[in-house]
C-alpha cells in the first residue's frame, strides 16, 4: 500500500529528526559526507576505539590510540607527542596533509614561517604555498563532541579518496589537536561513561548531566585553558604555543560547547567587542569564512546564529591568540547534549548530533581554507609587516622591565615573552630611566620594531577607555602589573646605549648559600621562591625565625622586616648538617642565603631580639566543593603544590562537621557562597578559629566570614540599580556594564605590617574582579591594604564602580579569640600568573598567627 505523506509533514520530519536524531544512528555513514569513498585499510574509528562515535564519550586513552593507529596506517598522517599534562597524558599534534608534501614537510614549514619574517617574506610565490589549518577541539573537557568530532575528521581526511580530498591536501596542511584538556576530558568522560544507560533518559534532572564539583572543564589543577594561551603558566599551554609556533597557522579554530537550550555559534562575534589592535582584514576574512559555515550548515539544516555574543578582546583564548599572530581564529560553539540523549527547548538532542555539527564545521573550516588560501597567506605576510613598520608606541619604541630585589620573577616574564616568540634583550649596565632603576641582573628590553610587536602592545599597553562596556572575559591583563615589575618607554639614544644582547634562553638565578656559618643564616624574603625554602626547612624540623623589624648585620647589609633567621647554635642539628640542608634546598629555590658571624647588629634589633619571631609550620586545609570556585581553590592548590612543594588538604565542605579540624593551623576558603555548609559544621569552624586556628578568605566568602559572625565586615551597598527608567532593550547591557569582570587597581599597602613582609613599596597593582566593597575598619591596624583615591590601573570600571571602591580597605584583619581571621577583597594567585601579590597571600599563611590587631 502507498502512503502520500504531505510535503510540509515531510519537511517537519526532517528538521525534528536532523536536531534530535536518536542515539542509535551513531554508524558512521551518519557523519559522513555522501558520495565519498573511502579507502579499506585505513582503520575506522570504531574498530580502534570498540565502539562506534557517539555511542559512548571516547576516553582519552581511546582517542590517542587511535590517532597513533592511524599514523602507522596512512601515508596522509604524521604523530607527534609535543608534551604532556600534568596527570602524565600525552598531548598530540596529528598533521594531515598529501604525501607529496610530507615528503617536504620542512621545507615548506620553514617556508611557511618566512610569511612572519618581514625580511624573507617579499619575495615568497604564496600562491604556490599551501595554506596551514589548525584544528583545535575540547579545550573545555566537559565539551566533548569535539574531541569526538576530531576523530572523524581525522578519519575522513586520512580515508577519503578522488580529487577533491586530493586536492584539499594538496593545497593544505592540516594541524588536529584532539584534545586540548585530556585531563578534563577523562574526568568527564569517566562521569558520563558510568552514569549512562541502557534504555537512555532524557531528563535533565538526571545524574548523567549534573557532573560531580568541579567537573571536566578545566585541568588537574581546575584551571581554564582557554585563558592560558597568553598567560602560558600550564604545561598544556607552553606545548601548544611551541606547537603554534613551529607553524603559524592561518586558521585556527576552537571548538567548543554552549548550553543545551542554544543552537550553534560561529564568528563573527559581537563587532563593538573587538580588541582595536586586530586589524579589520581579519574582520573581513572571519566573516568570508562564516559564509562557508553557513552554507554547510544551511544544507544539513541546522539552526546557528552569529554576531550576538562572544567577542575577539582578550588574546588568552584558542581563538582570539590568532588574531594577533596574522591568522585568524574561530570560535565554534555547538548546543550541548551534556550525556547522551537530552531534552531540551529544541528537542530531543543526542550526543551523536552535537559531534556532527562540530565534523561539518571542521569540514566547511578546511574548504574556506583552500578557497581562500592566496588571501590568508597574504594577509599573514602583510600582518607581519605592518608590525615592523608602526614598530612604535606614543610612548616610545622600547620597553624596559625588571625587579629592584627580587630577579625570578623579571626572569619568569622573560621566559613568558620567549614562549611568544617575543624577541628579547639584556641591557648593557645598571642604569635609571624615568626616575627609575633598572640593574643588569634582573632587567630586559623589548623593542616593539619586532615581528611581535603588535602582541608585545598587546601585552604591556594600557588601556582604561573602551568602545564597549561589556566584556566576556577580563578587560586588562598588563604583564609589568601582574608579574609587579618595574617598567619604562625608551627611544632614540636611550635605547641604543641600554639594549644589550638579545636573548635566546632564560633561566632562573642560581641559589646558594654564601659561605658556612657556626652562628646564623639570614634569607632575604623578598626572594619569589623562598616560602618554599622556608617550608622544606620547617618540614625539617629547624627552628626559624622571621624578623619583625629591620636591622643592619654586623658587616653593615641591611634587612627589612620580614627576613629570615635560622640560627645555627639552638638546631637539633650539627653545623654542618645545617649547612647541607640549607646549601641544598637554597639551590633548589633559587634563593640565596648569607651567612652571618654575629648576632650582633650594627644598626637595629640584635639576633636575639623577640622581634625575631619562631614561624610555625603551615598545617593548610582547602575548602573544596560546590558552593566554592574552583578555580580559585585550583589557583591556591597549584601555587603550594607546584611552586612551594607544601602539603595543602583538599577539604571537602561536607565532612566539615565530622572531621578533626585540630590537625590544621590553616584553613583557606576561597570565594564561594560555602551554602552547604550546616549550622553544626558553622560552629566546628568558629571553635576552630577561637582555639587559634588562621582563617584566611576572599571575595564572597568573606559574605560567609561575617555571617560566622568571626569578623566584623560591613559592606558597602552595591552601586544603585537605575535601569527601571531606561528602556526594556537596554537593561540588561547597563547592569551589565557595572560588573568588573576584570581590571587592575592599584593597592596601598603598610610595609610595615606581617602581610606585606618582602615588599619595599607603598602601593602595589592588584587583579579586580567582582564589586564587593568594605567600610573602613574602627581600628586602622584592621585595614592594613586599601585602594588608592584614583585606583584603576587599566580595564574598564564604571564611574560608579570607581566610586564606591577607591580609598575603601582591601583587606581585614580580625581576631577571634585565639584566632586570626584575615579577609581579603581580591584574589591575589589569580589566574596563575599574578606574580605580584603571590607574597601577600603567602605571608598570611606563616605570619597571619602573629598579627596582632591591637
Amino acid at each position: 500500500m502507498t502512503v502520500n505523506i504531505p510535503r510540509e509533514s515531510i519537511l517537519f520530519l526532517a528538521l525534528f529528526f536532523s536536531f534530535s536524531n536518536a542515539i542509535a544512528q551513531t554508524e558512521l555513514s551518519y557523519y559522513l559526507p555522501e558520495n565519498v569513498n573511502y579507502n579499506e585499510n585505513i582503520p575506522t574509528p570504531a574498530s580502534i576505539i570498540g565502539h562506534e562515535i557517539g555511542e559512548w564519550h571516547v576516553t582519552h586513552d581511546k582517542l590517542t590510540q587511535y590517532f597513533y593507529e592511524l599514523g602507522e596506517f596512512s601515508e596522509r598522517v604524521k604523530v607527534e607527542k609535543i608534551g604532556q599534562t600534568y596527570e602524565f597524558r600525552p598531548l598530540l599534534n596529528v598533521i594531515i596533509t598529501s604525501k607529496k608534501n610530507h615528503d617536504k614537510l620542512e621545507q615548506l614549514r620553514l617556508q611557511h614561517l618566512q610569511l612572519s619574517d618581514p625580511n624573507q617574506s617579499d619575495d615568497l610565490k604564496i600562491e604556490n604555498m599551501p595554506v596551514v589549518v589548525r584544528l583545535g577541539y575540547s579545550v573545555h573537557g566537559n565539551e566533548q563532541s569535539g574531541a569526538n568530532a576530531s576523530l572523524l575528521v581525522a578519519y575522513h581526511l586520512a580515508a577519503a579518496q578522488g580529487e577533491e580530498i586530493d586536492k584539499l591536501l594538496e593545497n593544505c596542511i592540516i594541524l588536529i589537536d584532539p584534545s586540548l584538556n585530556p585531563d578534563g576530558l577523562q574526568r568527564f568522560s569517566t562521569w558520563v561513561n558510568e552514569h549512562k544507560s541502557k534504555n537512555m533518559n532524557t531528563d535533565p534532572n538526571g545524574r548523567e548531566f549534573g557532573e560531580s564539583w568541579p567537573g571536566g572543564r578545566t585541568n588537574h589543577y581546575w584551571f581554564d585553558l582557554n585563558r592560558d594561551w597568553l598567560l602560558a603558566q600550564h604545561p598544556e599551554s607552553i606545548a601548544r604555543l611551541k606547537a603554534y609556533h613551529d607553524w603559524m597557522p592561518n586558521i585556527q579554530t576552537d571548538h567548543h560547547e554552549m548550553g543545551s537550550d542554544a543552537t550553534f555559534f560561529f564568528q563573527p562575534g559581537i563587532p563593538s567587542r573587538k580588541h582595536p589592535l586586530i586589524p579589520e582584514t581579519n574582520v573581513t576574512l572571519t566573516e568570508k569564512i562564516g559564509k562557508f559555515h553557513a552554507n554547510i550548515l544551511d544544507k544539513n539544516q541546522r539552526l546557528y546564529y552569529t554576531k550576538e555574543s562572544f567577542d575577539d578582546f582578550y588574546f588568552g583564548k584558542g581563538s582570539t591568540y590568532p588574531d594577533i599572530q596574522g591568522g585568524v581564529g574561530i570560535l565554534f560553539e555547538q548546543a550541548s547534549s551534556r550525556g547522551h540523549l537530552r531534552e531540551t527547548e529544541n528537542g530531543t538532542i543526542s550526543f551523536p548530533f552535537t559531534i556532527k555539527g562540530q565534523f561539518l564545521t571542521s569540514l566547511s573550516t578546511l574548504e574556506a581554507a583552500e578557497t581562500l588560501k592566496t588571501e590568508l597567506l597574504d594577509y599573514q605576510r602583510s600582518f607581519y609587516k605592518d608590525a615592523v613598520k608602526t614598530g612604535e608606541s606614543a610612548k616610545g619604541e622600547a620597553i624596559i622591565f625588571g625587579t629592584k630585589h627580587d630577579p625570578a620573577r623579571a626572569i619568569l616574564l622573560g621566559q613568558v615573552l620567549l614562549r611568544h616568540k617575543i624577541e628579547l634583550y639584556e641591557i648593557q649596565k645598571d642604569t635609571e630611566i624615568q626616575g627609575k632603576k633598572f640593574y643588569a641582573d634582573r632587567s630586559f628590553v623589548v623593542p616593539l620594531n619586532q615581528p611581535q610587536g603588535t602582541l608585545v602592545k598587546a601585552i604591556f599597553e594600557r588601556r582604561t577607555s573602551f568602545k564597549d562596556s561589556l566584556f566576556y572575559d577580563v578587560s586588562a591583563w598588563d604583564f609589568d602589573l601582574s608579574y609587579n615589575t618595574g617598567l619604562a618607554w625608551i627611544s632614540g639614544n636611550a635605547l641604543s646605549s641600554t639594549k644589550g644582547e638579545q636573548v635566546e634562553i632564560l633561566n632562573l638565578p642560581d641559589g646558594n648559600v654564601d659561605s658556612k656559618s657556626e652562628y646564623a643564616y639570614l634569607i632575604d624574603w623578598n626572594q619569589y621562591y623562598a616560602p618554599g625554602l622556608l617550608n622544606v626547612l620547617l618540614k625539617n624540623k629547624l627552628i626559624v625565625k622571621v624578623a619583625s623589624e629591620p636591622f643592619s648585620d654586623n658587616q653593615g647589609q641591611e634587612y627589612r622586616r620580614g627576613s629570615i633567621l635560622i640560627p645555627v647554635g639552638i638546631q637539633g642539628k650539627s653545623s654542618d648538617e645545617v649547612f647541607e640542608l640549607l646549601s641544598k634546598y637554597a639551590s633548589k629555590y633559587h634563593v640565596k642565603a648569607a651567612a652571618i658571624k654575629s648576632g650582633f647588629s650594627s644598626k637595629g634589633v640584635d639576633l636575639g631580639s623577640n622581634a625575631f619571631i619562631n614561624v610555625r609550620q603551615p598545617k593548610i586545609g582547602l575548602l573544596v566543593n560546590r558552593g566554592v570556585s574552583g578555580y580559585e581553590a585550583g589557583e591556591v592548590w597549584h601555587l603550594l603544590d607546584q611552586r612551594y612543594d607544601m602539603f595543602v588538604s583538599l577539604i571537602s565542605t561536607d565532612i566539615i562537621e565530622r572531621i578533626k579540624l585540630g590537625r590544621y593551623n590553616v584553613l583557606i576558603l576561597p570565594g564561594g557562597s560555602y551554602s552547604s555548609l550546616n549550622s553544626t559544621a558553622q560552629e566546628r569552624l568558629k571553635e576552630w578559629v577561637k582555639n587559634g586556628g588562621t582563617l584566611i578568605a576572599w571575595k564572597d566568602a568573606l559574605r560567609f566570614v561575617s555571617k560566622l559572625q568571626i569578623a566584623d565586615l560591613k559592606f558597602k551597598k552595591a552601586v544603585k540599580d537605575t535601569t527601571s527608567v531606561i528602556p526594556y532593550s537596554d537593561r540588561s547591557k547597563a547592569r551589565g556594564a557595572q560588573v568588573i569582570g576584570g581590571a587592575i587597581f592599584n593597592m596601598e599597602i603598610d610595609e610595615t605590617h606581617p602581610l606585606a613582609y618582602g615588599y619595599d613599596q607603598k602601593t602595589i597593582p592588584v587583579f579586580k574582579r567582582g564589586t564587593i566593597a568594605l567600610e573602613p575598619a574602627k581600628n586602622t591596624a584592621w585595614n592594613p591594604f586599601k585602594y588608592t583615591q584614583n585606583p584603576l590601573l587599566s580595564g574598564y570600571v564604571s564611574k560608579e564602580n570607581i566610586e564606591k571602591i577607591k580609598g575603601s580597605p582591601a583587606a581585614s584583619i580580625a581576631t577571634f579569640g585565639e584566632g586570626k581571621v584575615i579577609a581579603f577583597i581580591d584574589d591575589y594567585n589569580f589566574r596563575a600568573y599574578w606574580y605580584g601579590t603571590n607574597r601577600l597571600f603567602i605571608n598570611g599563611i606563616f605570619f597571619g598567627n602573629q598579627i596582632s590587631t591591637r
